[in-house]
């Protein structure tokens, strides 16, 4: 049960329907979004990530952008962007649960669940696997995706926004109705 119901679009300000409609421009509205726009500056400062997206995916590509943000998402246990992330995943062919990284891609991920566990404390060798392969300037875009990452996940967990339909058939099954094929794309 969501803490804060989702926005209907008849019921938000006009402020909220204008950063609404001009949003539907980039990507669709979700439950999150809709719970967000109680909040037009809160709605405007989470939807910075589609631009620190843009900034990181020239560098990681688009595999690795989804790969770091899944991570993230997982690790803090958000139901909705870990879905939403498996969603593209497993659309793309991927198994979420059992991926295939490259040395790269694995400090990557690594990185990207250390920032959801304890961001203040990033070891110095994790950090460095990292940035030996990025300029200083990309690990600040890199970090600060992943903040905005954990940003939204808090939003979510904390809120309580249900999961949207669209997504329900790629939400992560418990380990043992897996095992027994119980569910879709376990």
């Amino acid at each position: 049960m969501p803490r804060i119901e989702p926005l209907e679009y008849d019921q938000m300000p006009a402020e909220a329907r204008a950063a609404h409609d001009g949003h539907l421009k980039i990507a669709r509205i979700t439950n999150m979004k809709r719970t967000l726009l109680h909040s037009v500056p809160a709605f405007d400062a989470l939807m910075t990530w589609y631009r620190l997206r843009d900034a990181v995916q020239p560098f990681l590509g688009e595999r690795l952008t989804t790969l770091f943000a899944h991570a993230v998402s997982a690790e803090t246990d958000c139901l909705i962007c870990s879905t939403f992330f498996r969603r593209i995943l497993i659309d793309s062919g991927e198994d979420p649960d059992a991926l295939a990284l490259d040395e790269r891609e694995a400090a990557v991920v690594e990185f990207g669940r250390a920032l959801a566990q304890t961001p203040h404390r990033i070891p110095d060798a994790l950090y460095g696997r990292v940035a030996a392969y990025f300029g200083d300037g990309q690990m600040v875009a890199l970090t600060a995706f992943g903040a905005l990452m954990v940003a939204t996940n808090v939003i979510n967990n904390v809120l309580q926004v249900p999961l949207d339909d669209y997504l329900q058939p790629y939400r992560r099954q418990p380990a043992a109705a897996a095992a027994e094929g119980i569910g879709a794309h376990g």
